[in-house]
């Protein structure tokens, strides 16, 4: 951007004129926090310094049933504590289009439930053209099996969580845990962590 430019960024327009007023070339708030910050108030200047930390990795489950929740909560707190990040964010994400990854109780009857809310919403045993090999062309392999149900049922969910991380640890409320939910037949299952923030 040129100096015309991006003096004429913050500059308002003229009612009076046909072109923009040309403002002075002053950023709108200070870049850099001023000399002689009290003590107190030296935080910006901390965060200024802190270092920059990306660390990634990967989850690998095996799965052994549809609607299983595999806790992985351990493995990604095991993760966020190697990259070093004492602020940031974990990103938590199935690999796949039949896997779904959330936050909630770690509770057997919650389970349940929902597994039972996801079958009303896309049953098994339903007729799905997903399913119809007969008149399907696309992404078709050698032990396509049908999972049309599977899909529909990740549709509902999500694909990744983010979590906060404050002070080094994920910010987790106190009944919260982090599942990989199955939703098609047993699997070998892939979780991408993604933990970015300040050292």
């Amino acid at each position: 951007m040129s100096e015309v430019n991006a003096q004429t960024t913050w500059a308002r327009r003229d009612p009076t004129s046909t072109g923009p007023v040309i403002a002075p070339p002053v950023a709108p708030f200070p870049l850099i926090p001023p000399r002689g910050i009290p003590r107190g108030r030296s935080r910006a200047r901390r965060l200024a310094r802190a270092e920059f930390r990306s660390l990634h990795d990967t989850i690998r489950v095996e799965t052994s049933r549809c609607h299983e929740f595999v806790d992985i909560t351990d493995e990604v707190r095991a993760i966020v504590s190697a990259s070093g990040v004492r602020s940031g964010m974990a990103n938590v994400q199935s690999m796949h289009t039949t896997a779904a990854v959330l936050v909630n109780e770690a509770e057997p009857l919650l389970f349940e439930d929902i597994g039972w809310a996801l079958e009303v919403f896309a049953p098994r045993r339903r007729g799905y053209r997903h399913d119809r090999f007969d008149i399907r062309t696309v992404n078709m392999t050698p032990d396509e099996r049908p999972n049309g149900h599977a899909h529909c049922k990740a549709s509902l969910l999500r694909t990744s969580e983010v979590i906060n991380i404050v002070q080094g640890r994920m910010n987790l409320g106190r009944w919260q845990r982090i599942f990989l939910l199955e939703l098609d037949r047993p699997k070998e299952r892939r979780v991408s962590v993604m933990v970015i923030g300040c050292a």
